[in-house]
């Protein structure tokens, strides 16, 4: 299948910015079962400083904000030929050691909720396989967290949100791999987009979660669909959590408050 993406994400400063720096994490890699075709990302109310590939592969640009603006516009755009592998992406590469993927982080520290969650999903698949037991565990995730939107934010952890009841498809990938991690699993965080049938239009990227097996290597779960990532998605970053994988991460100096709006456009 091949997607044509767009993504643009505009910060509006009610004060001239004095200094602000934005890491960008928006370029997928070939690779994987999806190829990029081509890519482009275009800045206005700022300028490219460094390009580079982090600690997890990830294409990361660093952008800084021009002096006294008071909106900065950033724009990527391409396409992407991708191919359904049933969400098995295979052995662990890259720079990070497999070993990094088994601890906790702030987000994916488990509590006392995910460990009755992941010794409940143990129990239950006792005599079951790595794969349905994942798949159970991922179901029971969906069933205890209802997809809703505007009750969590990007530093709401696994145990909040599974105990709240509610979250979005971070949470729902934060929780899957803190409960995956406690079952003895490798488990990671991916960003990336979707295409949604009949919705050109979404207002923000998509999140799901990969967990190694010694069978498959790396496998996808995207617990808020209840599915193994296809044809319709692209990663784009990788990493313990949100943190390490967002879109778009910054800092700022200077008054004022900001406001973010993000269009995306995701289309076969």
């Amino acid at each position: 299948m091949k997607l044509t993406i767009q993504h643009q994400t505009t910060y509006d400063y009610e004060e001239p910015v004095h200094y602000a720096l934005q890491k960008l994490r928006l370029i997928p890699r070939t690779g994987h079962g999806q190829t990029v075709l081509n890519w482009q990302t275009e800045i206005s109310g700022g300028e490219k400083q460094l390009t580079f590939d982090d600690l997890f592969v990830n294409h990361t640009e660093l952008v800084k904000v021009t002096p006294g603006a008071t909106r900065i516009e950033i724009t990527s755009i391409g396409e992407v030929e991708v191919e359904n592998l049933n969400g098995v992406i295979g052995k662990h590469a890259g720079f990070a050691p497999l070993w990094l993927f088994e601890n906790p982080t702030p987000l994916t520290a488990a509590g006392n909720n995910i460990r009755k969650l992941a010794a409940s999903v143990r129990n239950a698949t006792e005599d079951h396989d790595d794969i349905v037991r994942l798949h159970h565990l991922s179901q029971e995730i969906l069933s205890l967290v209802t997809y809703e939107t505007g009750q969590t934010d990007s530093t709401t952890t696994a145990e909040v949100a599974l105990t709240a009841g509610h979250g979005v498809c971070q949470d729902h990938s934060h929780i899957m791999i803190a409960a995956a991690r406690l079952l003895g699993y490798p488990a990671r965080y991916i960003s990336g987009y979707l295409f949604m049938d009949g919705q050109d239009q979404q207002d923000a990227t998509h999140a799901w979660c990969e967990v190694w097996t010694k069978g498959l290597g790396w496998v996808g779960f995207d617990v808020s669909n209840g599915i193994s990532p296809d044809a319709r998605y692209v990663r784009v970053a990788t990493g313990r959590d949100y943190t390490d994988a967002a879109p778009i991460l910054g800092i700022r100096h200077g008054n004022g408050t900001e406001n973010l709006h993000v269009s995306l456009q995701v289309q076969q």
